[in-house]
C-alpha cells in the first residue's frame, strides 16, 4: 500500500480512538498489522538493516502521531485550562484551597499514574505486542465499563463539577489509569472514566477530568516512548537498536499522520462530549466486547500474533 495512504488511514484511526474509551493502542496495532507494516524486529533477518529500519521508523511514527491528538485536545480545552490557571488557587467561586483545585487534582492523579507505570514499564513492554493481552483487556474493560455505567446511571452522583473533587478521588483515578499503562488495550480513557464514576463523579465530570488528566499523561508518555525509540540502547543479545534514519518521504509520511490525527481528534472530542451527556458509554462497551472477542477467536488468523 502507498505509504502516504497508510499514513492517512493511521492518522484517522489515531484521531478517532485516542480519546474514546476503546484503546487507540489496540486499534493502531490491528490496523498496522492489516497493512502488513513491520512491527517486530524479530521478523527481520539478522543482516537486514532495511527491515530493522522500517520497524524502528513505524514504532516512532506510531508514537509521534499521538502529538496531533494531544495538540487538538489542548486547543479545545485551552479556554478551560486558562480559566483554571487564572483562578488558582482559590477556584472559580473563591471558596477552595490550592490542594483541592482542579490543577492540583490533575497533577496528583498524574503522579499516582506515573510512579507505578515507570516501576512496571518492563512488564508493560512485554505485553505491548501481545494480541491476546489486548483482546482480554478489550473484553474485560468493555464488561467493566458497561456494568459501571449502568450502575452509575441509577444513582445521583455527588460530584457534578471538577471543582468539587477531592484529593482521594484524584488519587483513585490516577491509580486506576495505571492499568492502561500496564495492560495495552485497556484504554486510558476507559480507566479514568470508569474510576471517576466509581468515585461518585457524574458522566460529564468523569469525562472532563479524564481529558484534563490525559494532557500531562500523554505528553509524558509520548516523550518517554519517543526517547526510548530514538536513543541508542542495547538489545536482548547486546546489539544496539537501529537508529531511525529519516528521509524526505518518511518526514512527509510522519507529518501527514500527525496532521490527520489532529484534524480528526478535533471533531471527535466535541462529538464525544455531546454523545456522553445524552447516551452514556454503552455503545463503546459493546464495541470493545465485540472487537475483543474477534481478536481472541480470529485475530491470530487474520493479523498474526
Amino acid at each position: 500500500m502507498n505509504p502516504y495512504l497508510q499514513s492517512i488511514l493511521l492518522g484517522i484511526v489515531e484521531g478517532l480512538t485516542e480519546f474514546l474509551p476503546v484503546s487507540s493502542t489496540a486499534h493502531l496495532r490491528i490496523t498496522e498489522a492489516l497493512m502488513h507494516i513491520p512491527l517486530n524486529a524479530a521478523i527481520c533477518p539478522a543482516p537486514d538493516m532495511a527491515c530493522s529500519q522500517d520497524v524502528s521508523y513505524w514504532a516512532m511514527y506510531t508514537i509521534v502521531i499521538q502529538l496531533g491528538a494531544i495538540l487538538a485536545l489542548c486547543l479545545l480545552f485551552l479556554g478551560r485550562i486558562i480559566g483554571f490557571m487564572r483562578t488558582f488557587p482559590s477556584g472559580e467561586e473563591s471558596n477552595s484551597a490550592w490542594w483541592n483545585h482542579p490543577i492540583t487534582m490533575t497533577f496528583v492523579a498524574f503522579a499516582c499514574t506515573s510512579g507505578p507505570a515507570l516501576a512496571l514499564h518492563k512488564w508493560s513492554e512485554k505485553n505491548l505486542g501481545s494480541l491476546q493481552t489486548m483482546a482480554i483487556a478489550l473484553l474485560a474493560g468493555g464488561i467493566v465499563m458497561w456494568v459501571i455505567d449502568a450502575w452509575s446511571d441509577r444513582r445521583d452522583p455527588a460530584t457534578t463539577h471538577v471543582e468539587q473533587m477531592n484529593i482521594l478521588q484524584a488519587i483513585w483515578i490516577g491509580l486506576m489509569q495505571t492499568l492502561s499503562a500496564i495492560f495495552p488495550g485497556t484504554s486510558r480513557s476507559m480507566s479514568t472514566i470508569a474510576a471517576g464514576q466509581l468515585a461518585d463523579l457524574d458522566r460529564p465530570t468523569a469525562l472532563e477530568f479524564s481529558f484534563l488528566l490525559s494532557i500531562p499523561t500523554m505528553i509524558a508518555a509520548t516523550g518517554w516512548d519517543l526517547w526510548k525509540e530514538v536513543h541508542p540502547r542495547a538489545g536482548a543479545a547486546g546489539e544496539m537498536a537501529a537508529h531511525v534514519v529519516m528521509n524526505q518521504q518518511r518526514w512527509i509520511v510522519l507529518i501527514i499522520g500527525t496532521v490527520v490525527s489532529f484534524i480528526v481528534a478535533l471533531g471527535v472530542v466535541e462529538w464525544f462530549l455531546r454523545w456522553v451527556r445524552n447516551h452514556g458509554f454503552t455503545v463503546f462497551a459493546i464495541w470493545r466486547i465485540l472487537l475483543g472477542g474477534w481478536l481472541l477467536i480470529w485475530g491470530a488468523k487474520y493479523i498474526g500474533g
